[in-house]
């Protein structure tokens, strides 16, 4: 497996799926995929899947946000109102 035409594996999400990569199959997270392989997966789920990946996903986004006490910030919350 080439690691520069890859995104760095991270394994964030829970979300594994497994993909052909040369010769190799890999169990990666969903994170973890190039476009193409995110989209090849997506293609093969019924709208049920679709809604249960985002409902898991959004659940490890929030599990992080509280662990790390992470908050966006939005460009509008610089301005200076004075």
């Amino acid at each position: 497996m080439n690691q520069n035409n890859y995104p760095t594996v991270r394994e964030l999400d829970g979300v594994y799926v497994r993909v052909k990569r040369g010769e190799k199959y890999y169990n990666l997270c969903f994170s973890d995929l190039t476009n193409n392989e995110q989209q090849n997966f997506l293609e093969r789920l019924n709208q049920e899947g679709l809604q249960r990946m985002c409902k898991l996903l959004a659940g490890e986004l929030r599990a992080m946000g509280d662990q790390f006490d992470i908050v966006r910030k939005h460009d509008s919350e610089d301005e200076d109102d004075g």
